[in-house]
Formats: C-alpha cells, structure tokens, sequence
C-alpha cells in the first residue's frame, strides 16, 4: 500500500493539465474533491485558475475573479481581492510575451549566494564567488 500524498504533491496534480496527470493523480482529486462541497470549489477555482494563465486568456480573468470573491472561501477571496489591486500587471502577465521570470532567478541566485558569506567575507571575496557562480 502506498503512503498518502503531501500536500505539495496534491497541489502539483491539482494544477497540472489535466491530459497530463497520472492514472494515480486522477484518483488524488477525484478523491478530494468528494471530501467537501468547499474543497470541490476549491479545487474547481484552482483548476480553473491554472487553465487561464496557461492558455493566457486575459477575457476569462473578469469571470474568474467574481467567482473566486463569491466562493466563500477566504484564500480565494484575499487572492481575487490581490489580484484586483494590481489587476493592470496580471492582465499584462496574461497577454504578453516577455517575462522576468530569468532576472528573478538570477537576483535569487545572487541573495543566497551573499547568505551563505553574510558577515564572514568582505566585499572582494564576494565578487570572486558572483563571479565564478
């Protein structure tokens, strides 16, 4: 018998195309969504949510985010409620080509590089580190 899924395996099947999840996956959310009428729009929202950045339909977004705030649930409500704050960026992130996503991986990189010296090393040992990472 294999043991229960972690959460994070959960949320990873939950949002992975669905012609793309294993024969194991499937069965994970069909099973959670019987445990609870919340948990099914949840997962509903989630599934839905993922399809629209996937497929990039910014026209969808509108339709998404009133059911998200009249779900009732209170993460999908603080998210539609994000997302309506800064609604101009995301319809932007929905419809065009570029993305920040390798700058962000390299800032990343950068930060736990200056981490792992943080009050051990000066500035030129720093350098020579960026440098060969």
């Amino acid at each position: 018998m294999r043991k229960a899924p972690t959460l994070r395996t959960l949320v990873w099947a939950i949002i992975r195309h669905t012609a793309k999840r294993t024969a194991e996956e499937t069965t994970w959310v069909a099973q959670i969504r019987t445990a609870h009428p919340s948990v099914e729009r949840a997962v509903g929202l989630a599934e839905d949510f993922a399809v629209l950045v996937r497929k990039r339909q910014p026209e969808q977004l509108e339709g998404w985010l009133e059911r998200a705030q009249q779900s009732g649930l209170h993460a999908f409500v603080n998210l539609a409620k994000s997302v309506r704050q800064d609604e101009a960026a995301v319809r932007a992130a929905l419809t065009l080509p570029w993305s920040n996503g390798p700058v962000e991986g390299h800032i990343n990189r950068l930060k736990v590089l200056k981490r792992q010296a943080y009050g051990r090393a000066k500035l030129d040992l720093l350098r020579i580190r960026l440098l060969a990472s």
